[in-house]
Order: structure tokens, then sequence, then C-alpha cells
């Protein structure tokens, strides 16, 4: 009986977890989006100055001024050549919160060269019930697969005292 009750308790809060994680990707898609569109802009400013300056592109630019001997203008540079890097892995982390399936997402977003964003996803994140059929189905199989694996050692232990 005892057992039952653990059961009950340990799926219950496996269940509420797991349900938790759709949620959690909206959340983070949501931030990724916020700040895909922001490091565009900053990207669409890097392409106009180069073509401005009859540049084929920025990164044409940047290379450009990376070799010049000006501290300042090769900082600026490294600084211009990191934002369109982060700009490259928000557009993959776009792709994939737009087209890829909830695992494909939870992947992305817990990687970890990428949990500043999640820590700053979660602070802003409140606990729920996702509404859409995909969120609860993928909630409650891992929820079940949360519970089986928790309780396993239990449930052995116990088939072998009836044994």
């Amino acid at each position: 009986m005892i057992k039952n009750v653990i059961d009950k308790l340990v799926f219950g809060i496996a269940l509420i977890f797991a349900l938790q994680l759709p949620l959690l990707a909206d959340h983070y898609q949501q931030y990724l989006s916020g700040q895909y569109q922001a490091t565009k802009w900053q990207v669409d400013g890097y392409e106009m100055t180069a073509k401005m300056h009859q540049f084929p592109n920025a990164r044409a630019m940047i290379a450009r001024h990376l070799q010049l001997d000006e501290p300042s203008v090769k900082t600026d540079a490294k600084q211009k050549l990191a934002t369109l890097e982060l700009f490259d892995e928000l557009s993959l982390g776009m792709d994939i919160f737009n087209r890829g399936n909830l695992f494909e997402q939870l992947v992305f977003m817990f990687n970890p060269k990428r949990v500043d964003a999640l820590i700053e996803t979660s602070k802003n994140f409140t606990l729920g019930i996702p509404l859409d059929p995909a969120g609860l189905s993928f909630g409650l199989v891992l929820g079940l697969l949360l519970n089986l694996l928790i309780m396993l050692p239990a449930t052995l232990l116990f088939s072998k005292r009836k044994a």
C-alpha cells in the first residue's frame, strides 16, 4: 500500500515537471525571438554600411577591418564578428523552434553553450499546463517514463521480497 502511494506521488511530481518543459520551450522561443530581432537589426546595419562602402557583405568589411593597424578598429571588428556569429546561432535556433519538434527544441535549449539564455528565460517562467495536444502528450509520456525510471529500484526491491 505504501508503495502505491509513493508511486502515485512520484508520478504526480514527474507529470508536473514534464508538463513544464513544453511551456519552458515556448518561453525560450519568445526570449530567442526577441534576441534574434535585436541582433538582426544590428546585422542589417552592418550590411548597409558594408554596401555603402563597396564591400560585398559585412563579413568582407569586418575581415578588412581586422587587417588594419588601428586597435580601436580591430576591437570594433571583433565585436561585429561576435555579433554575426551570435546571429548565426540565433538563426539556427529560430529555424529549430519554427520547424522542429519539441524534442529538437529541448536539445537546443539544454545545450551547455546556451545555459545563460536558459537561465534568463527561467527568470520570467511561471508554472502552468500546456493547452496544446502535443505539449500535453509530451508531458504525459515523459511523466510516465520518469515515474517508471524513478520507481524501478523500488519495484525491483519489492518484487525480490515477494519472491
